[in-house]
């Protein structure tokens, strides 16, 4: 529980079902972690005290489990690890692999629970014919969150609840104002939990030091003639329009960061398009392996509406994706997540 409106009504609703419910709190980094003139958007002590408020007016027992020193390793270095090398991370989907669906898992064991429920807007189901449990998308389209999810294993699938599954966001504020809850009118974070300013190169200089990734270079075009100079890789994104600072007669857009040449590449909407995509850390759900190509629709961010694609394995850690039609490249090191409908088929790092 986050202390924020839908792990409140998720634990709300698994009280009314009969379900036997303790209240846990992740307590992931301290106010060191964060800018020292930003408020971290959770795991303060009023984001804790909330959740508490929500047990306690539930009957239910709460614990908050100190997973600071894993979320540190699992996900703010790889975080760092991942911009200084080049790529641009999730580290939500992170978050969701090493905490949720893994420590989390330990502990409800640990406890001698059932399972575990979160505030996700996503929903899972048991398929008969391939005796596999199912990841899919939420009724609510809009608030839909199985693009970090994909992660999940058979496993892990197995004890998970997903109560919000089948309700819109604003029938859990109008459940949570009905129960007399603290956080029925709490806002959404927006940010990276731990870069609330999102000024994510001035976390990572101070997490990890000014190394080459900082260092000015040559902006390029596709063709590698010299554009400009670009202010340290680490501030650039694939995909990027804004703040590359060369003038062009047309929008230029982040192409390409060449980390071994200190190399920004750029180009045209047109010069950007893309026909495929390869990904590799690769987890399947509703399938062992793909066994052959396979038409889905896919994303390649959490916001962007699906696209149609095949997919072929070629590996056992590797998908190759080609659109139907060309694409703005995808960052590396951000998530290819492939669906059939609302079945969530799997997913994996775009390399």
């Amino acid at each position: 529980m986050s202390g924020g409106v839908d792990s409140s009504v998720a634990a709300l609703l698994l009280s009314e079902a009969g379900y036997g419910v303790t209240g846990a709190t992740m307590k992931l980094f301290g106010a060191d972690v964060v800018a020292p003139d930003c408020d971290s958007s959770c795991c303060s002590a009023d984001d804790v005290e909330d959740a508490r408020a929500v047990c306690r007016r539930l009957g239910v027992p709460h614990y908050t489990f100190n997973f600071g020193e894993l979320f540190g390793e699992a996900v703010i270095d790889r975080f760092c690890g991942a911009y200084l090398g080049g790529t641009t991370p999730n580290p939500c989907i992170d978050c969701n692999r090493f905490l949720k669906f893994d420590a989390l898992q330990r502990r409800r064991r640990e406890l001698g629970l059932g399972f575990v429920a979160t505030g996700h807007y996503a929903r899972r189901a048991w398929h008969v014919r391939t005796g596999r449990w199912r990841l899919l998308r939420a009724r609510d389209a809009a608030k839909d969150q199985s693009y970090v999810l994909y992660h999940l294993t058979q496993d892990a699938l197995a004890h998970m609840l997903f109560p919000l599954g089948e309700l819109t966001k604003p029938e859990v504020r109008e459940l949570a104002r009905a129960h007399g809850f603290a956080t029925a009118e709490k806002p959404e974070s927006q940010d990276i939990c731990f870069v609330p300013d999102g000024d994510y190169a001035a976390f990572i200089g101070r997490r990890c030091g000014c190394g080459a990734a900082f260092e000015p270079g040559e902006i390029v075009s596709r063709a590698g003639t010299v554009l400009g100079e670009h202010k340290g890789l680490i501030h650039y994104t694939v995909g990027q329009r804004k703040g590359i600072g060369v003038a062009a007669p047309e929008p230029l857009y982040v192409f390409a960061k060449d980390a071994a040449a200190n190399r920004l590449v750029v180009g045209t909407a047109a010069e950007v398009q893309v026909r495929e995509v390869t990904a590799r850390d690769v987890n399947l759900i509703a399938v062992e392996r793909i066994e052959a190509p396979r038409a889905v629709t896919v994303k390649t961010h959490y916001r962007q509406r699906p696209v149609a694609a095949t997919v072929e394995q070629t590996g056992d850690d590797e998908l190759r994706v080609v659109f139907d039609e060309p694409r703005r490249a995808a960052a590396p090191g951000q998530a290819v997540v492939l669906y059939d409908g609302d079945v969530v088929v799997g997913g994996g790092t775009i390399c």
